[in-house]
Formats: C-alpha cells, sequence, structure tokens
C-alpha cells in the first residue's frame, strides 16, 4: 500500500505538481480571455441580471434556475480550501500566492464560461427525466471521443470520493473534535444520515439545500473576516504591498518564514486556485447543466460569477486576515506533524543571516546548501534534549522548546532517539513545541486576532462544518451524473449509498491515500478538459455571437 501510495505521489509530481501544469491552466484561461475579448469583464454585469432571473422562460428545459445552478456549483467550489488552502499557499509560496491565486480566478471566469457553455450545450435528457451534463458528453456528442469522455468520468467518480467526500468528512470531524471535543464517530454518523436525506432527492433537493446554505455560510464566514480585518486595519496596506512586491522578490528568509522562491508561489498559488474554483477542471459544469435554460452562453455567464465570488473575494478576506493578523510570520504552540518536521545536522540560529539562507536554500530544493539531514542518536531527559549536533526544523521554521512526549501530554520522554535521513524512527512519540503552523490551523488562529477574540475560532470551525459539508452534497451530484454516463440511471442509487458510507468511514480513517489518488484524478479530468474546449474554441466564438444576435433581436424589438 506504501509502494502505492509513493506511486501516486510521483505520479502527481509529472503532472498536477509539474512546472509546466500551472503554466498550461492559466495559458488556456489567458488564451480565451483575448480570444473572446475578456469576457469576464465585459459580461460580468449581465452575468448578474441572469443569474437573478430577469430573462427567464418559464416553459426553459432544466432541472433547476439559474440561481440555485450556481449555488449548487458554488457549494462543490467554496469548501475548505477556502479556509486552509489558502493559509497552506501563503505558508508555501508568502504573500505572492495569493496573487497568484486572483490571476487563476481571473483568468479562470473565462475558462469557466466556456466549459459550462459547451457542457450545457451539449446535455442529455436521461430516461428519468432529469438532465445529464458535464465535458464528458460533449466529448462524446461533438468530438467523437468516447475514450477520452469514459476516462473524464471515471476520474469524476474517483474525485468525488476523493475531493468532495472523504477529506471534507475527515477534515470535519477532525475539527468538531478539537474545538468542540465530539467523538467523530458521532459527528460522521450524524452528518451521514444529513447527507442522505439531501442527495437521495437528486438535483432538486440538492439545489434547494445549497441555495440556503451557501448565503447562510458566505455571511458567517464574511462576518469573521471583517471582525479581524477591521480590528488590524493598519497591516490591511502593507498586506496588499506584501502580495504585490513578493510577485517580483519572492518571499524574503526573514523573521520566523524560511522564504520562498517566485517560482514556488506561482506554482502553489496557481494549483491552489483550482482546487479552490475548480476552473478547467470540469467539475461545475455538471451542476450548471441542470439550469433552465435554452440558451448555453446565458449559463456560461452565470458560471462567470463562481470563481469571482469564490476566489476574488473569500479566498481574498482569508488571505487579508492572515496577513494583516501577521501570524502567518509567528511560531505557535503546536504538535509537530512527521510530514512537516525535518531533523538537520548542526546547529542553526536566526540570529545568523548565513544559517538562515543556507536553510532557505535547503528548503526550497537549490543547488549550494550545505545543509545535511540528521542521521544519529537523540539523549532526552524528562522530555528534552540534552544531546546536541542536530536541529530541528518544522513546517519550514526553526522549531523552539521542543518537548518530546509518550501518549498522554504529561508522559514525558527520557531515553534515546534514533533517527534517519532526518526523521525520527519511533512512532509512537509526539513532538511539541513552537513554530510555524499552516493549513486551516493557521486560519483558526488569525481569527482569533479580531473583535471575537479567542471566539474567532468556532467561526473557522463553523465555516469548515458548512463548507466541507456543502461541498460533499455538490461533489456526490457530480458522481451521480457521471455514473449516469459510464452504467445510466439505475447506478446512481447504488453510488449515492457508497458515497453516504464512505462519508462516514472517513470521519474515523485516514483518507491520506485517498487525497492522493485524487490529486491524480483531478488533473485526468482538467486535462483533457482544457483540451477539449480549446478545440473548439471557433464554436465558443459563433455561439457567443449567435447569443447576442438572439438576444438583442429579442428583447430591444
Amino acid at each position: 500500500m506504501e509502494s502505492f501510495h509513493n506511486f501516486l505521489n510521483s505520479l502527481d509530481g509529472m503532472l498536477g505538481g509539474a512546472f509546466w501544469f500551472p503554466y498550461v491552466l492559466l495559458g488556456t484561461g489567458l488564451f480565451f480571455t483575448i480570444y473572446l475579448k475578456f469576457p469576464q469583464v465585459r459580461y460580468f454585469k449581465h452575468a448578474w441580471k441572469v443569474v437573478t432571473g430577469k430573462y427567464d422562460k418559464a416553459d426553459a428545459p432544466g432541472d433547476t434556475s439559474h440561481f440555485r445552478a450556481l449555488t449548487t456549483a458554488l457549494s462543490g467550489t467554496v469548501g475548505t480550501g477556502n479556509i486552509g488552502g489558502v493559509a497552506f499557499a501563503i505558508f508555501l509560496g508568502g504573500p505572492a500566492a495569493l496573487f497568484w491565486m486572483w490571476a487563476t480566478a481571473f483568468f479562470g471566469m473565462t475558462t469557466k464560461f466556456v466549459e459550462v457553455t459547451l457542457s450545457h450545450k451539449y446535455r442529455d435528457k436521461t430516461p428519468d427525466g432529469t438532465m445529464a451534463g458535464g465535458p464528458m458528453y460533449y466529448m462524446d456528442k461533438r468530438l467523437n471521443m468516447k475514450w477520452l469522455a469514459v476516462a473524464f468520468a471515471i476520474a469524476t467518480v474517483i474525485s468525488s470520493f476523493g475531493t468532495g467526500n472523504l477529506p471534507q468528512s475527515n477534515g470535519i470531524a477532525t475539527s468538531i473534535e478539537a474545538t468542540f471535543g465530539f467523538d467523530p464517530l458521532i459527528v460522521g454518523s450524524v452528518l451521514g444520515i444529513l447527507l442522505a436525506l439531501v442527495i437521495l432527492g437528486g438535483i432538486t433537493r440538492i439545489a434547494a439545500v445549497t441555495a440556503k446554505i451557501v448565503p447562510l455560510m458566505a455571511l458567517i464566514y464574511l462576518v469573521g473576516a471583517f471582525s479581524v480585518i477591521f480590528a488590524n486595519m493598519e497591516n490591511v496596506g502593507p498586506a496588499f504591498v506584501s502580495v504585490l512586491s513578493d510577485v517580483f522578490t519572492g518571499s524574503a528568509a526573514t523573521g520566523g518564514f524560511l522564504g520562498a522562491t517566485i517560482a514556488y508561489a506561482f506554482n502553489r498559488g496557481v494549483n491552489r486556485g483550482l482546487f479552490s474554483n475548480e476552473a478547467g477542471q470540469g467539475s461545475a459544469p455538471i451542476a450548471h447543466a441542470a439550469a433552465k435554460t435554452d440558451e448555453p452562453v446565458s449559463e456560461g455567464m452565470v458560471s462567470i460569477l463562481e470563481p469571482f465570488i469564490d476566489t476574488i473575494i473569500i479566498c481574498t478576506l482569508t488571505g487579508l486576515v492572515i496577513l494583516s493578523s501577521g501570524v502567518w510570520q509567528e511560531k505557535h504552540l503546536n504538535t509537530f506533524d512527521r510530514a512537516d518536521m525535518d531533523i538537520v545536522a548542526g546547529a542553526y540560529v536566526e540570529s545568523s543571516a548565513t544559517d538562515k539562507q543556507q536553510l532557505y536554500t535547503y528548503l526550497n530544493g537549490l543547488d549550494g546548501s550545505s545543509v545535511e539531514e540528521f542521521t544519529g542518536e537523540i539523549q532526552v531527559v524528562n522530555g528534552k534534549a540534552v544531546s546536541s549536533g542536530f536541529t530541528i526544523i518544522n513546517a519550514r521554521s526553526l522549531a523552539e522548546d521542543v518537548t518530546f512526549t509518550v501518549g498522554d501530554p504529561e508522559d514525558k520522554f527520557s531515553g534515546t532517539l534514533k533517527v534517519a535521513e532526518g526523521k525520527l524512527l519511533k512512532d509512537n512519540i509526539k513532538v511539541t513545541g513552537y513554530s510555524l503552523i499552516h493549513s486551516a490551523s493557521l486560519t483558526a488562529v488569525a481569527f482569533t486576532r479580531g473583535f471575537f477574540g479567542e471566539s474567532g475560532k468556532y467561526i473557522v470551525s463553523i465555516g469548515l462544518l458548512l463548507f466541507a459539508f456543502s461541498t460533499a452534497i455538490a461533489w456526490s451530484y457530480y458522481g451521480d451524473r457521471a455514473m449516469t454516463y459510464l452504467l445510466g440511471p439505475r447506478s446512481v442509487m447504488p453510488y449515492r449509498v457508497v458515497y453516504v458510507a464512505g462519508f462516514v468511514w472517513a470521519a474515523v480513517s485516514d483518507t491520506t491515500l485517498v487525497w492522493a489518488l485524487s490529486a491524480v484524478a483531478i488533473v485526468v479530468m482538467t486535462l483533457p478538459n482544457l483540451f477539449g474546449i480549446f478545440l473548439l474554441r471557433k464554436e465558443m466564438k459563433d455561439s457567443v455571437k449567435e447569443y447576442w444576435e438572439h438576444f438583442n433581436k429579442e428583447h430591444k424589438s
């Protein structure tokens, strides 16, 4: 199993983690932005009019309204990435990562416009009377690439578990247990029942629920975010300056943060932008295909609003909360995750510019670093290391006041710890201390620096619950439409049963392997979709032209 996990990580590194993937993603959006003459700007106002129902037709074919299709798609994109993902991107890439998320969102608005329009245009009405659409339908019906459509649909089913289900359940259970002390199994079981009640009702019930959840969770999160931003208003301007300046200089190796290269900030920002707003991935078009309209381009315009709301508004607020509060450069007491911890040979201190530059080079994988991984023994007495010749790095920072314990925090370890190639060999040793933190933990701390004080962390926990649960709802629909394409409507109910069971199971299980599998599946969805919409670029331009001709004739006559 471990070798399969390593294989998936290597495959993801060659695909989604490859240097060229962000360029393909941004390049496609840039191309269509120029090719269609900046539709995300020119049609932005019109998109709001469409989504509010101004041009709705009562007899238009479809399953749900423009607004509910949008909220269903948003419930799939506005998830844990908006809370923990932004924090992780800033942690790895510095403030500049936020800029590249903006760029991904801006050009992603056009990519979304194109993929949704084409997917809606070639949607099917299934034998049970519901609509089914998505990239697999235009790949099959228009491009005559059945094999590519099948690959995309299979990847969508895998991603529905790996992106929308298992990690969301695990994240909710972990967060609720840490904040409120509830047993993960109970949390997973209760939410599993609620999930079943929603998704068993199909798109009608899913759309109705998400239409209520999305505005509510956005409101709660906005209130909490602005409480921090207003409390740290004097830092908001410098935060924006740091975002823009670091685009050209990279994060300097100053403070507790040991820096990130410009290329790393670009890579993390663009990849995190994709995982946040899913532009180009081909998932949201599945939800939009259910919209009631006989004008595919109008639904494509509605989708322009998704990356704007998801990334340019919500992710920006998360980024400003983290940057203006300053917590991203502070060390906090935490339990070290083994994946974040490295033990290097020699003694390094933050007061030495030379030491910090060496560590910066080492952590960013650059040539010229003399830092070596530590192999040897550490002598520990009453929880504290008494031997020397090594330095502990956790979360890209020099760890301080490190304590080694076994089991209960009060059971301080005494004895010898063996280390090989920078990693502790004893699995039952818990390591705590002060270091930088990242992901949802960083966002939670940032939310305590506002008007709500320590209570701010509850907003993050509630936000994670609502964001993650709504993501699970939306992705269940994406998966069942993919199953409909692959095996027909009769396969949907068994899929939903397995989906709910998986949600409960993941609350108490390790989902690392599923994350790795999903990371590969996301690329298998994204690359064929980008290839497909590029092949249909002329048809897209003609469709937009025909839409405006028809619209002007109908509404100005």
